[in-house]
């Protein structure tokens, strides 16, 4: 879409003002000022200081004499008489004398100097002026300037505009919002029937989703203006300028109908109003504002309203109510087609390698937004590139999976032998726990090269299929596979390091979730103990229980996490020894792959006489190891 950009109106009364000024001196002040400066004497007075030799200039005009004093000092005027001895009075007197010589000025020289230089100058100055006024005020978008003024975005229709063809991953919003598409095209359709198409559609869904992209995509399938404007822009500091932004982008929408107004981050403006003494009156008057614009709309006028959000619990409930936003689309993270999908769409206009297989990265990216996903593609090029290579291959993206997720390689890193065998064996004991197990994700990949994320190494797992229900047998299975590292310290060299710290934090909030959320216990079997805060922000949780049960939780959590803990240690146990040949394989590697795993556990690859561990004390890492 092309954005157009409105005319600065106030620039056209600044010219006018100037014009009236450059007349005004024109005719007014510059002849009353040359009036102003000359004094009006007889005929008599002149003839006297003429014969007292008391003047020094004169000039004798068509209808006036101007002349000064001795000192030229002052200038004076007379009347023209027919005196025939003037001339002899003047040469007598020792005064310098002349007539008038009559010249005609240029017309375009007049012009040039009276008006057009004047405008110039006039109009460079009021664009410095402006400019250094608009600066000080904190640029052109603040308020001082914007005088209530909605600021906007407005995007025409344009050949390059975004289709529903470049939204991939969310055929179920697409599914929805054709229908706004549809209506825009052709609303007789609609109005023949009686049907009468929403005012507003709010997309909600978790950051990097493509909400505001899908919007965009509307706009351009529609082919209609499409005002584009985030909710907190209407923010101000006085009281009623956010009302008036709303104002003047409805007023604007009307006049360009059909079209689409989108309002991005419309929680800025929409969170319910509390009624509290001190509240944002600014905020709740830009809300009462916008639930008046949108009801104030006539049925099919051709303007739909678009909002995104990624917080759809704190809007106000009058705001989501029918004929405001009547429909709700939820832009969801993409599942396994879709991420798919999303894959290709951004590899278009990147240069791939035919051998490249988007089904196994995109089963490696389980949860990646639409965004996420892009940059994945981008590092992979950029990579492609750093390598000399003039395509991306399928190693480019599984590395480009492992940047976004863990960091980039610290190559400069510098780890002790005891510790990097510490780090080898932590990597193993999560890698052969999870083989050990029945319903398990299998192992892609090892490596125990440091990330700048923190992690100084970490297992990879991938599953073979995607996942939409977790059994409570999976769930635990997870949870002792994350800690197989701590149990393989232990076992090998009998001591813990803080390279755990990350996997107590995951097996923690899993077994907690069990209990709370999941219904996994016969405790407490299938009661709600925890509710779930801003779902597509990070989902933080707050408990709903009394504090005793909450003690109970947590002996709950207790008990299955060192549950899973012994299970974890008994199973490398029973392993010892290959994950001692695991562990030095990966040493001599540093990265081993999921299929060199498999072989070595199952006897298929030969390998050297593995050394003797001795469980000797290592200092604890301030680095965490990630499963």
């Amino acid at each position: 879409m092309n954005e157009v950009k409105s005319p600065k109106k106030p620039l056209v009364y600044y010219y006018a003002i100037v014009i009236l000024v450059i007349l005004a001196l024109n005719f007014l002040a510059v002849p009353w000022l040359s009036q102003r400066q000359v004094k009006e004497v007889d005929y008599g007075t002149f003839m006297t200081m003429t014969e007292n030799q008391e003047i020094g200039r004169v000039e004798v005009q068509n209808n006036q004499i101007l002349f000064t004093n001795k000192d030229d000092t002052q200038v004076y005027k007379t009347g023209l008489m027919d005196d025939p001895d003037l001339i002899y009075r003047l040469k007598d007197s020792g005064a310098e004398f002349s007539s008038e010589i009559v010249e005609q000025m240029s017309p375009f020289l007049s012009f040039l100097l009276t008006w057009l230089l004047p405008i110039v100058f006039f109009v460079a100055l009021g664009q410095f002026m402006l400019k250094r006024m608009t600066n000080k005020a904190g640029g052109p978008n603040s308020m001082m300037f914007g005088l209530g003024g909605s600021n906007a975005k407005v995007y025409v229709k344009s050949a390059e505009g975004i289709k529903f063809s470049d939204v991939a991953g969310e055929d179920e919003a697409k599914e929805n919002l054709t229908e706004i598409v549809n209506y825009l095209h052709d609303p007789a359709k609609y109005q023949e029937i009686g049907a009468s198409m929403p005012k507003g559609v709010l997309l909600v869904g978790p950051p990097g989703t493509g909400k505001t992209m899908l919007a965009k995509a509307v706009a351009g399938e529609a082919n209609v203006p499409f005002f584009s404007m985030s909710g907190s822009e209407f923010v101000e500091m006085f009281v009623g300028m956010g009302a008036s932004k709303v104002r003047d982008l409805f007023r604007q929408a009307k006049e360009k109908a059909p079209c689409i107004v989108f309002i991005d981050e419309i929680d800025a403006i929409g969170k319910k109003r509390d009624g509290q003494v001190g509240g944002n009156d600014e905020r709740e008057q830009t809300l009462n504002q916008l639930l008046t614009e949108m009801d104030g709309f006539e049925g099919n006028n051709g303007v739909i309203i678009l909002a995104a959000t990624n917080r759809p619990e704190v809007l106000d409930k009058a705001l989501l109510r029918p004929g405001r936003f009547d429909r709700r689309v939820p832009v969801e993270l993409p599942d396994l087609q879709g991420r798919e999908a999303i894959l290709k769409v951004h590899s278009h206009d990147v240069k791939m390698d035919p051998q490249v297989d988007f089904h196994t990265i995109a089963l490696a990216t389980s949860g990646a937004s639409g965004a996420e996903l892009a940059n994945i593609v981008n590092e992979a090029a950029l990579r492609a590139v750093r390598m000399g290579r003039s395509e991306v291959i399928q190693e480019d993206l599984e590395e480009s999976v492992e940047v976004v997720i863990a960091g980039a390689q610290r190559k400069g890193a510098v780890i002790s032998p005891e510790e990097k065998k510490v780090i080898a064996y932590h990597e193993i004991g999560h890698a052969l726990v999870a083989a050990s197990q029945k319903d398990s994700a299998p192992v892609h990949k090892i490596t125990i090269i440091p990330r700048t994320s923190g992690a100084l190494g970490y297992t990879m797992q991938v599953d073979t299929q995607e996942k939409v229900l977790m059994s409570r047998e999976e769930l635990y299975n997870k949870i002792v596979t994350l800690t197989g590292g701590r149990s393989a310290e232990e076992v090998v060299f009998n001591l813990v390091t803080s390279g755990a710290s990350n996997d107590i934090e995951q097996a923690t909030k899993l077994a907690r979730a069990m209990i709370t959320r999941f219904g996994m216990t016969d405790e407490f079997d299938m009661v709600a103990l925890e509710t779930v805060n801003n779902a597509y922000l990070g989902g933080d949780t707050s408990l709903a229980c009394a504090p005793e049960t909450a003690a109970r939780i947590d002996e709950a959590v207790f008990a299955v996490v060192k549950k899973a803990h012994e299970e974890a240690r008994e199973i490398l146990e029973a392993h010892r020894e290959k994950m001692d040949e695991l562990a030095q394989y990966l040493l001599k590697k540093e990265t081993i792959t999921g299929d060199e795993f498999m072989d070595i556990l199952h006897g298929n690859m030969k390998q050297e006489e593995p050394e003797t561990v001795e469980a000797s004390v290592v200092p604890e890492t301030t680095d965490a190891p990630q499963a």
